[in-house]
């Protein structure tokens, strides 16, 4: 067919004579690696990507991944943009789409894609696609609802955050109510001692002016207290007539029983000791040895009566302690250096002292002897 026929026909007529043609297997084949369209063509340009659409699935994803590095807001690169990234994303899936469908494209599909992309380019665009603040992607529904997710998500971590700034704030206001109770109770407390020690001085001074001498009851007990307000009344007077009897608790008697018992036992083993050598003979160590077996011995009956005693006790801060009589020998013979080590200084000053006193009286005697020589 000749290009004078051609330009005769109709743009109509044109379409219908070339779509038989285009339909051949052979041009079907030529036309196979037709040209990109413009938005394929970009979106390969913001992957650094060759735009003649040659790259592998590979080569598309590691070009995806590096950009990624470089855009995206959670990388903490100097270069990221969220918006930017968003543009990066959609070319990505855009190119992924084209490569998926690429070997089923048709020559006359092609074509009509670049019609409508042309017309796009034309068209005015849509206000949503530059509204959502950057935020979503897919289709404009999708990103409306991904963007009141987001809405919604922000929301809530302001809420959060202003109850969080108000419960600190709670909490330095109770801080400075707490500091400045702690300085009024501080001051009180100042005034209070203060008073106390005006108090104490004022007694001193009559004490030393001797303003108490003339009191009536001075160098007397004090007059019982006829009452406790703390106390049950009929508790107080049963109390009280037994306090006025002489009547002590059971336990208060065992535990002064217990202090007088071990006192005199410490007593006695440390006169033995005393009387013993330092160091001691042989003989003395088996006297010695008779005499800890019998503390020994006592001590155990003490022992049964603190147990007694730890019984009837009506505390237990007021409990006693076993008495261990390894220890208690050790106090005997620490106890019976000191006295001796004490009794050898004495001995010795005493030595000392007749020394001096020796000097003196033998100076008294020849000064004495030499004025009746001279009255000679």
């Amino acid at each position: 067919m000749s290009c004078s026929v051609l330009l005769r026909l109709h743009h109509g007529d044109i379409r219908r004579v070339l779509l038989p043609i285009c339909k051949a297997p052979m041009l079907r084949t030529l036309c196979s690696g037709s040209r990109l369209s413009r938005s394929l063509r970009e979106s390969y340009r913001l992957l650094q990507l060759p735009e003649d659409g040659d790259s592998s699935p590979a080569e598309v994803r590691e070009a995806y991944v590096r950009m990624a590095k470089l855009y995206h807001p959670d990388s903490g690169a100097p270069t990221a943009d969220s918006a930017f990234f968003c543009h990066i994303e959609e070319a990505y899936r855009a190119v992924v789409a084209h490569m998926a469908r690429r070997g089923s494209t048709s020559p006359y599909t092609q074509m009509e894609e670049d019609e409508e992309d042309k017309n796009k380019s034309h068209a005015p665009q849509h206000r949503q696609y530059l509204s959502f603040e950057g935020v979503g992607s897919g289709t404009p529904s999708q990103r409306e609802r991904q963007y009141q997710q987001f809405r919604m998500d922000r929301a809530t971590d302001q809420v959060l955050e202003y109850r969080r700034k108000r419960m600190e704030q709670a909490a330095a206001e109770e801080g400075a109510m707490v500091t400045r109770d702690a300085r009024v109770r501080s001051k009180q407390i100042k005034i209070t001692q203060a008073m106390e020690r005006l108090v104490e001085d004022l007694i001193q001074e009559s004490m030393a002016r001797g303003d108490f001498h003339n009191l009536s009851g001075a160098g007397k007990p004090l007059r019982k207290f006829d009452h406790n307000p703390y106390a049950d009344p009929m508790t107080h007077n049963l109390n009280r007539i037994l306090i006025d009897n002489g009547y002590q608790p059971e336990w208060i008697v065992t535990q002064k029983e217990i202090r007088e018992t071990i006192t005199k036992m410490r007593e006695r083993l440390q006169d033995a000791r005393s009387r013993l050598g330092n160091p001691m003979r042989h003989s003395e160590q088996l006297r010695w040895k008779e005499h800890c077996a019998a503390f020994a011995d006592e001590l155990k009956k003490l022992n049964k009566k603190v147990d007694n005693f730890n019984l009837v006790v009506p505390l237990m801060n007021l409990q006693m302690v076993h008495f261990n009589m390894t220890k208690e020998v050790e106090k005997v013979l620490k106890a019976d250096q000191e006295y001796r080590k004490q009794k050898e200084k004495e001995r010795k000053c005493m030595e000392e002292r007749e020394k001096v006193d020796m000097s003196q009286q033998n100076v008294r005697q020849g000064l004495i002897m030499w004025m009746q020589s001279l009255l000679k």
